[in-house]
């Protein structure tokens, strides 16, 4: 429906919007056309460690980052709005309660790769 889960009443996850303080973090923004914007999307998670990309469709992808040592997985999602020129994104653990940050510290990672 366009729009991304909110975060569960825990530390470990961040997400753009249906957010409270604690979860929140800013959208990816763009100026170029879409289909670009899509591409750089894309490319930006191929250069993160342990990303592989699980579902593709016209405004929504949705990939697995897996920690090195401990094998953890966790759940990041994009959704374009293409009107806005924002992409909106969830970032979450599969499991356990806190992170560390390490949800927030990805996506700020993936932001300046796809700003770059």
């Amino acid at each position: 429906n366009g729009k991304l889960s909110a975060c569960p009443d825990k530390p470990n996850c961040v997400v753009s919007h249906n957010y409270d303080e604690q979860h929140l973090i800013e959208a990816l923004s763009y100026s170029s056309k879409f289909p670009a914007a899509y591409k750089k999307l894309l490319d930006s998670i191929a250069q993160m460690p342990g990303s592989k990309v699980i579902t593709k469709s016209e405004r929504y992808i949705h990939a697995e980052f897996t920690s090195r040592i401990m094998r953890y997985i966790d759940d990041v999602e994009f959704h374009f709005s293409e009107e806005s020129k924002r992409i909106e994104l969830r970032s979450a653990s599969r499991l356990g309660y806190s992170d560390m940050g390490v949800n927030r510290e990805r996506m700020e990672t993936l932001r300046g790769i796809f700003e770059q």
